[in-house]
């Protein structure tokens, strides 16, 4: 489902694919998400309206992604949406998980701890070690702030 035009107004938007995976990147590092939870595709533009936290990112196409610490696949639609806040993205469009034979929607994902959660609409979750979703840069920083904690 495309966002309407009130949802975007006021909006920062960017576009072509290397400023959306800037974007993309800086919008996951603020919101303390790890960059594994939207794989990019092939992103034509991207947007953000501050004043209530709705984002969007486009696509050239739909398609999907395998997940190999998690053993899931997820797909996305030519557009994604979301309303963010930190440590969680609410009201998601755009974005479903298949389960046994079923794709099923995704609306809703949280940061707890070292867990992140993926919610349905019928408010069923699962849950994830945040690790299965992180690059091998912030494994690294992870593993650093560890060893620090640790001295």
């Amino acid at each position: 489902m495309a966002s309407s035009d009130n949802e975007r107004a006021g909006a920062e938007i960017v576009q072509g694919k290397e400023a959306c995976e800037r974007f993309s990147e800086e919008l996951l590092k603020e919101l303390e998400f790890p960059s594994g939870v939207q794989p990019s595709g092939e992103l034509i533009e991207c947007g953000r309206v501050r004043a209530t936290g709705f984002v969007w990112w486009k696509c050239k196409a739909a398609y999907e992604h395998f997940n190999v610490a998690t053993n899931t696949k997820a797909g996305y639609t030519a557009e994604t949406t979301a309303y963010v806040e930190k440590g969680r993205m609410k009201k998601m469009t755009g974005v479903k998980t298949r389960q046994l034979m079923v794709w099923v929607p995704i609306v809703e994902m949280y940061i707890e701890g070292n867990k992140i959660t993926f919610k349905t609409p019928m408010g069923v979750g699962k849950s994830f070690p945040l690790i299965s979703f992180m690059n091998e840069e912030e494994k690294r920083f992870i593993s650093n702030k560890m060893v620090q904690q640790s001295n």
